[in-house]
């Protein structure tokens, strides 16, 4: 136990940047990345929910249906999306591979003893994954950069990894090989023969460890294809919907609309940084993308809500607002979709 609390608190103390020396920008000082609308939290509110939590009880463990697993490819530009847990998605179209978010480990934490478990395997297990082309991480927050996640996925296929600012330098962590690209808001990159990742805005937050709150950048992306494009939020908070504008201005309207829609409870605590369900209806409607499947609700407990109440509230919001159960959908741990092109 002595060791592995100093290897934490190494890992921890790591963590502390700087990791972008850019230039400064309206979202970036020279230190420190802001969202145009400043938190309506400090500090001491975390510790303040910490003490007055009101954890709806989770399962142990919780088995996932049964499922086949993903082809090597699809080679047209129908879409074909396949859950693996937690904000990870297999989108597989034009004979591409894109993972977002991807994490295989047993926690969301660096800690190999405290932190959010998983409670359900991952709905695609590693030597199932076909061969990814690329993978797209929005920030670097422990359930969404999984540093022993990106090695396995870079030693077996050598993927595009694409990251927001100031986040190279916390994956190369893994392994110095690591080739990383990193956006700021509204750049691109081309992958494959006719396709194009973009990085958005979304409104969120960064931290590794206790020194580097917002030091490095955080985004949703859009995967543009032939056949209509994908939009990954990430993880997002709705705020005045000022990042919604942003996202209509960089695409055409997207096909599908990957969108978070657990950890939301409390409010008070966490609205700015995590959209609640009628929320996430709510984005799906104003970006008009013709489908959408939400994340973030069903893996890791990271808040006071669980898979019921999220469900629950989804579908609610769902059915208030006239979405039909085919067009938003949360699906479980490896089922997947396919999507013609329209």
């Amino acid at each position: 136990m002595r060791a592995s609390l100093f290897v934490a608190l190494a890992c921890l103390l790591a963590a502390c940047g700087p990791y972008h020396a850019g230039a400064q920008s309206s979202r970036f000082d020279g230190e420190r990345f802001s969202n145009p609308t400043p938190p309506d939290r400090i500090w001491s509110d975390f510790w303040k929910w910490q003490f007055t939590r009101e954890r709806m009880p989770w399962p142990e463990w919780i088995e996932n249906p049964p499922s086949s697993p993903p082809p090597a490819r699809v080679e047209d530009a129908e879409l074909l999306v396949t859950f693996v847990g937690h904000a990870t998605v297999l989108l597989q179209t034009n004979g591409l591979n894109v993972l977002t978010d991807p994490i295989w480990s047993e926690r969301a934490t660096p800690l190999s003893f405290y932190g959010p478990v998983r409670r359900r395997a991952p709905g695609v297990a590693f030597e199932r994954l076909p061969k990814i082309d690329a993978v797209v991480v929005s920030h670097n927050h422990y359930d969404h950069m999984d540093l022993p996640s990106l090695k396995m996925l870079w030693d077996r296929d050598r993927p595009r990894i694409i990251v927001p600012l100031g986040n190279a330098e916390i994956v190369k962590r893994a392994d110095e090989s690591i080739e990383v690209t990193e956006l700021d808001w509204g750049q691109s990159v081309e992958v494959g023969k006719a396709a194009r990742i973009v990085a958005t805005p979304v409104q969120h937050w960064s931290q590794r460890g206790p020194f580097d709150r917002n030091k490095a950048l955080w985004a949703g992306y859009i995967l543009d294809v032939p056949g209509g494009g994908v939009f990954f939020a990430g993880d997002t908070g709705l705020g005045d919907g000022w990042w919604v504008d942003e996202v209509k201005k960089l695409s055409s309207p997207p096909r599908l609309a990957l969108l978070p829609i657990g950890a939301f409870l409390p409010r008070w605590f966490m609205a700015y940084q995590h959209i609640n369900p009628e929320e996430a209806v709510k984005v799906y409607q104003t970006i008009g993308a013709r489908y959408a499947m939400g994340l973030h609700w069903e893996t890791f407990p990271m808040a006071d809500d669980n898979p019921e109440q999220a469900l629950m509230e989804f579908e609610t919001a769902r059915a208030a607002a006239g979405v039909s159960a085919e067009a938003f959908r949360a699906m479980l741990p490896g089922q997947s979709w396919r999507i013609p092109s329209p």
